[in-house]
């Protein structure tokens, strides 16, 4: 089938679908506790009025919707190279995207869109402010299609439409070049992302207990059967009651997580550019281009180095007003071998770790009086001069101290900056290991800082600025650093690399 976007055209009819169902979603994500205390606690009057409301939104919802979908058309101009949306009900826009600024195009289907049989597709660019493309419902050949026909915008000799989606077709029958298997998933799932876990838990309850407080129903939780088994049992018992249940329900939500988004995890190798597709109830599936990546992080901690999986985050070039995580792809469970194929596809030859530069033993010092020092004075000018009862827990203070300083020696002993001919890469973490990983050809600018009282020790410290986002390396020897950016520059200005 010939597909035609010189002339404005609609998304499919069950666009109209996916915007309502999204919204009354967003209605529901907003209002939900409302509407559950509603029911608990208000009478069969209250109840039907409530109803009566929902049903009103609703048909407003279903208005809108059919007017969003009938304003919303997209087409390329081929005459000037760009990509024009125009949207709105009552303000209408027009958002124009010029091709070559296009840094990715992305073909996604959440769950409510894998229901209906429909696509979206987002169009991402880089450095630039324009409002992007979200297209939230064609077909599947239209999709690729479009997508072909956005990214084909480097100068190559143009083919047929009919060409192009016969061709594109083809990429669910190409041999994947990773296949990411469940077991490695697994591992991934539980090794990793505990911190960030615990603080999304926490996050819920209290978002859940003020929502309640400020509805005035705080008795729909009630506090009395913990408050009770905490009395019954002493405090250590009581703790580490706690942090199990927080363990297992951290391991739980990290394999869940990890399966759900990352599940049948492919990358294929399509012209040069690698193909991402992931996803078990939302997939996505992306082209991720060598020559747009900016920075690569390879993450490992000593459970999955045992495991032989490790993570691979990817950034790409951002505008200064997007989110830096909207840029960042991650490739789970790789092993070595595995990430070794990635990083010379990405930057052409395997990067080494090559001279190495070390921070000033000032960089512990400073960071145990931030940490150790200060909040122990603190501790103790509360227990002396306000109240004492604090001294009761200094074995939690014992047990906070050794935590802090085992953590910090170990950030220490692993922040290294190592350099070589082509590549920077910066090591740092105490128990995740961090390789920040940049290639100097795409170095956007370079900053140097020492405070006064440093210039005499001889450190300072360095910041290297990329589109993808800064890495940064403290208190080295500022002599060395400057050794460095003279020759860093140099490079900069007189390589004619194109990562745009």
């Amino acid at each position: 089938m010939k597909s035609n976007f010189n002339q404005p055209q609609r998304q499919s009819l069950f666009g109209v679908l996916v915007i309502f169902l999204e919204s009354v979603f967003q209605v529901l994500k907003a209002t939900w506790p409302i509407i559950v205390i509603s029911l608990l606690k208000a009478n069969t009057k209250s109840v039907l009025i409530g109803f009566l409301i929902l049903a009103v939104i609703f048909i407003y919802l279903a208005v809108y919707s059919f007017l969003k979908y009938r304003n919303f058309t997209f087409y390329i101009d081929d005459e000037n190279d760009e990509f024009i949306i125009s949207d709105g009900i009552i303000n209408k826009t027009k958002t124009t995207i010029q091709l070559h600024k296009i840094q990715q195009v992305n073909i996604q289907q959440s769950l409510i869109q894998r229901i209906i049989g429909v696509y979206a597709l987002d169009v991402d660019t880089a450095g630039s402010d324009t409002k992007e493309g979200n297209i939230k419902a064609i077909s599947h050949e239209m999709a690729i299609a479009l997508k072909s026909k956005l990214l084909e915008n480097d100068g190559r000799k143009a083919v047929g439409a009919e060409e192009k989606v016969s061709e594109l077709k083809l990429e669910d029958n190409l041999i994947p070049f990773i296949k990411i298997n469940l077991l490695s998933l697994l591992k991934i799932g539980i090794t990793s992302n505990y911190v960030k876990s615990v603080g999304l838990i926490l996050t819920f309850f209290f978002t859940i207990y003020e929502n309640l407080h400020q509805a005035g129903a705080e008795d729909v939780i009630s506090t009395e059967r913990f408050e009770g088994f905490v009395d019954e049992n002493s405090l250590w018992y009581s703790g580490l009651v706690f942090v199990l249940v927080m363990f297992s329900v951290v391991f739980l939500i990290n394999i869940g997580r990890t399966l759900l988004k990352f599940f049948d995890y492919t990358i294929t190798k399509q012209k040069g550019s690698l193909l991402l597709s992931y996803g078990l109830i939302n997939t996505k599936s992306t082209i991720l281009k060598p020559e747009k990546v900016q920075i690569v992080k390879v993450s490992q901690n000593y459970l999955q180095k045992k495991l032989n999986v490790l993570e691979i985050k990817i950034k790409q070039a951002i505008s200064a007003e997007k989110q830096d995580a909207k840029s960042l792809i991650e490739v789970p469970g790789c092993t070595a071998f595995e990430r070794d194929a990635i990083l010379k596809l990405l930057f052409k030859k395997l990067p080494e770790k090559g001279a190495i530069m070390r921070p000033n033993f000032r960089k512990l010092v400073f960071s145990i009086f931030l940490l150790i020092v200060l909040p122990l004075t603190g501790y103790y000018i509360f227990g002396n001069y306000i109240d004492k009862i604090v001294f009761e827990y200094a074995v939690l203070v014992i047990f906070y101290v050794v935590f802090c300083a085992t953590v910090l020696f170990f950030s220490f002993s692993n922040y290294r900056l190592f350099i070589n001919e082509n590549h920077i890469i910066k090591q740092s973490g105490a128990w995740d290991i961090d390789n920040d990983i940049v290639e100097i050809g795409k170095i956007q600018a370079i900053t140097i800082s020492q405070l006064f009282w440093h210039k005499s020790l001889n450190i300072g410290s360095l910041t290297i600025h990329t589109a993808g986002g800064n890495i940064t390396f403290q208190l080295g020897n500022f002599d060395t650093i400057n050794e460095y950016v003279n020759i860093w520059l140099y490079e900069i200005e007189t390589s004619n690399s194109n990562w745009m």
